[in-house]
């Protein structure tokens, strides 16, 4: 199965008239944040393959349609205690033909994994909005309350597990985890409860972007654990070993 990852910048490979003949052996798609909503239409429009995506930290202004409650609440911060302790809630109807993934779980039917009995099961999917919270603005998180979201996750990971011999295939983010591919500066550390979440969770993949690769020298792929984490800057693709259409 491959897949074709997106993040951070609008790719002139992608957002072309030649972009279906280019991917025409594509499988499905990942958006991993701070990409404008029309160029995820785009991709779901030209290359017509289930698209999963997670909001960055820019490129917010749809934020509100699928986290109202945060929107709200967002120039609030500080006000009351209980205001961190909210659960966002979620409202799809703004989807662009693209399946939102934030701090939530996901199946997809159409594509299949073998598992260790031979038997055909859906992608498994899960993914986590937004970066480190650095000067308070929209979709901006302490590592405590990512962490708290990732929780929230684990009952419906726990069932896969208990149905489907695994937890998931895939974590999509937008951030990256603590000391793999981040930066030292505010706005570009990764979260450490992430390593949390490779560790126990064991996703075949997790697919981050938000760290720009200027440089050629810097890693794109890096195996932790049992985990390849891949930043999608500009676009990569990768391909699901096991997987079938």
């Amino acid at each position: 199965m491959k897949i074709l990852c997106v993040s951070d910048q609008l790719d002139p490979l992608v957002y072309s008239t030649r972009a279906k003949e280019r991917f025409s052996d594509i499988d499905a798609v990942l958006c991993a944040g701070d990409l404008p909503s029309d160029y995820i239409d785009f991709i779901v429009s030209t290359l017509n393959k289930p698209t999963f995506f997670v909001f960055g930290n820019h490129n917010l202004t749809e934020f509100s349609y699928y986290h109202r409650r945060q929107a709200v609440l967002a120039n609030t911060r500080g006000a009351h205690p209980t205001l961190e302790k909210e659960i966002n809630t979620y409202d799809l109807t703004h989807s662009h033909g693209a399946a939102y993934l934030g701090f939530k779980t996901a199946k997809e039917k159409s594509l299949t994994i073998k598992n260790a009995k031979g038997k055909k099961t859906p992608l498994l999917l899960a993914g986590a909005s937004g970066s480190i919270r650095y000067n308070n603005g929209l979709c901006q998180y302490t590592n405590g309350q990512m962490f708290f979201h990732l929780l929230m996750m684990t009952p419906r990971l726990l069932w896969n597990k208990l149905r489907y011999g695994r937890y998931l295939d895939i974590f999509l983010t937008h951030a990256s985890p603590r000391h793999i591919h981040d930066r030292e500066d505010a706005c570009h550390k990764g979260f450490d409860c992430f390593n949390w979440f490779i560790k126990h969770f064991k996703p075949t993949y997790l697919v981050h972007g938000h760290i720009h690769l200027y440089d050629m020298n810097s890693p794109r792929y890096t195996v932790s654990e049992q985990t390849t984490v891949v930043n999608a800057f500009s676009h990569c693709i990768i391909d699901l070993q096991g997987a079938s259409e």
